[in-house]
């Protein structure tokens, strides 16, 4: 029994992080109705950011503490996300306004592409680390109730709260600001929004900015589990599965989707994978939502669209 709430921790809080990759593919379609392809490419710059400038900062500036270089260096990467939402709303968004939705999506792929080739260039190609100070040995818990305890990470515990604290912020935000409203107004339907004087430039630079914000926590996240390296933008097609579950346009749907595929892939890798030869976790989310896909394609808080003829 203890092993198996061992391994529901450890799925519960590698879906919380999930969720959080996931939010900004949510914030983008919220806002444009566009799925945005470039979500991982934006998790693997922005923690190239904030690696690169952890570094550099101390050197240009003869800052000895580590705290004031990675508060430093988060500004800066929080500052180049911002510029990256700008430039894209200014040299790609703002030439697409009311343009067919398979147009933008093909935007946000040549941004994918065009990200991942100018962080190498800026950046460079090897292998990062991300040190932010997150504790990085196991606790034991409830060891009187089972034998050995339950092993939890505490590097993965600090991130799923971190994740989960900006995931009701981020609720709190589009349920509670005008902000959010306009953003909600913005994706319903951009020349009515306009219509009623929603500045339509200024409401996509803001959702890129805090969808620039969310990479950036993620990408420091799992850089500093994983290392910061090209690959990790691969980490961020498993957000894909869970907003196909939850549904593209609900934040909740995004957090309870992540939950959900965390916890079904940990599960099924220790107890099934044996008996099928292992791998299942690396294909789990994606048959999951394939079968969403087939029976529920809206997600479990996606909105029905029905046309009327």
């Amino acid at each position: 029994m203890g092993f198996f709430i061992e391994t529901l921790i450890g799925g519960l809080m590698t879906g919380m992080l999930y969720s959080l990759v996931a939010l900004g593919f949510v914030l983008i379609f919220k806002a444009s109705g566009v799925f945005n392809f470039a979500q991982g490419a934006m998790v693997l710059f922005a923690a190239l950011a904030m690696a690169r400038f952890s570094e550099w900062i101390p050197q240009w500036l003869g800052i000895e503490s580590k705290f004031v270089a990675n508060a430093l260096a988060l500004v800066a990467a929080m500052a180049a996300m911002v510029v990256v939402a700008w430039l894209i709303e200014r040299l790609v968004l703002a030439r697409l306004v009311n343009q067919e939705g398979i147009t933008l999506l093909m935007a946000t792929l040549g941004i994918t592409y065009f990200l991942d080739g100018f962080g190498q260039t800026l950046f460079g190609s090897n292998i990062y680390k991300i040190d932010v100070g997150m504790p990085k040995d196991p606790l034991i818990l409830f060891e009187g109730l089972f034998p050995g305890g339950v092993l939890v990470s505490q590097e993965d515990l600090a991130a799923a709260v971190i994740a989960a604290a900006l995931v009701a912020l981020l609720s709190a935000f589009f349920q509670f600001t005008g902000t959010g409203r306009a953003l909600r107004a913005v994706a319903d339907d951009h020349q009515a929004a306009q219509s009623i004087g929603i500045p339509l430039n200024r409401i996509w630079v803001i959702t890129w900015s805090v969808a620039g914000f969310v990479a950036l926590v993620a990408g420091i996240i799992w850089g500093s589990k994983l290392g910061v390296q090209f690959s990790l933008s691969l980490v961020a097609l498993k957000a894909l599965p869970v907003v196909i579950l939850g549904g593209l346009t609900s934040v909740p749907g995004a957090i309870l989707g992540g939950l959900i595929i965390g916890v079904g892939e940990k599960l099924s890798e220790v107890f099934i994978g044996p008996m099928l030869g292992g791998g299942i976790e690396i294909w789990f989310a994606y048959v999951l939502a394939l079968v969403f896909l087939l029976v529920r394609p809206q997600g479990l808080f996606g909105e029905k669209i029905i046309d009327r003829v």
